[in-house]
């Protein structure tokens, strides 16, 4: 099999489990977490590492912005022989009691983005595979974190995230909203892999507060959004453990 051309990795080359934030920078982040760090490749968004937790192997992948980055990560991932990937990111939530610092499992995701047309029709439902969810809530009631389990939508356009969508995903009882997962689930399910998704909320749109905006202090903040993207990779890292 030919190297992979936006990953630049071959088979043999990565582990079964796989994270997959969007950040490369949290692929560092994530590995300092780790024993055993090998870096395989850093192209383009891709950043990709082997590394160990708690002795048990996993390769760490950015995919960048967006479901179409995500879902050629998920594509070559899955050509050199990943097999479970599990999305550790940062969302924006949808309903007024899921505040900042909260973190949020995906049970689904809404597909508010065009990637996944191209593959099957709207209709088809893009949902993480079971054993990923409960390893996820296994873990966060291991570390006494509360967490919110529901749907979400994946959404493509950021900066077109309207009142009136907003509006709506509220009243459909959507969670929060991000750029990847409907594309990882959906995919991950028409090649038998298990995927899901844990995020951290950076912003809560129904209050009228982006990823990013106001200049709050960490003092300002609540005592949940203090290291909560730490926090959330132990998490990830946890559960990726229980699936191995």
């Amino acid at each position: 099999m030919a190297t992979q051309p936006h990953l630049r990795v071959d088979e043999g080359d990565v582990h079964d489990v796989a994270l997959l934030p969007g950040d490369p920078g949290r692929v560092e982040r994530i590995a300092a977490h780790c024993d055993s760090v090998t870096e395989l490749a850093h192209n383009r968004e891709y950043r990709l590492v082997n590394a160990e937790y708690d002795g048990v192997p996993l390769t760490v992948c950015s995919t960048g912005v967006g479901s179409p980055s995500a879902a050629i990560a998920l594509e070559e991932l899955a050509a050199v022989g990943v097999e479970t990937v599990i999305r550790p990111g940062t969302t924006g939530a949808l309903q007024s009691h899921v505040e900042i610092g909260d973190m949020v499992v995906a049970t689904g995701a809404a597909k508010e983005e065009g990637t996944t047309k191209r593959y099957e029709r709207v209709e088809y439902p893009a949902v993480p595979d079971f054993e990923v969810v409960r390893a996820l809530t296994d873990a966060a009631e291991a570390q006494d974190e509360a967490v919110h389990v529901g749907p979400v939508v994946t959404d493509d356009a950021f900066y077109a995230e309207t009142d009136d969508y907003v509006d709506d995903w509220e009243a459909a009882g959507l969670l929060a909203v991000e750029m990847e997962a409907a594309a990882l689930f959906a995919l991950a399910r028409r090649k038998g892999l298990r995927a899901g998704a844990i995020c951290t909320v950076d912003g809560n749109l129904v209050e009228g507060t982006q990823k990013g905006s106001g200049d709050a202090t960490e003092a300002e903040l609540p005592p949940k959004a203090h290291n909560n993207v730490e926090r959330m990779i132990g998490l990830a890292l946890d559960a990726a453990t229980a699936l191995d």
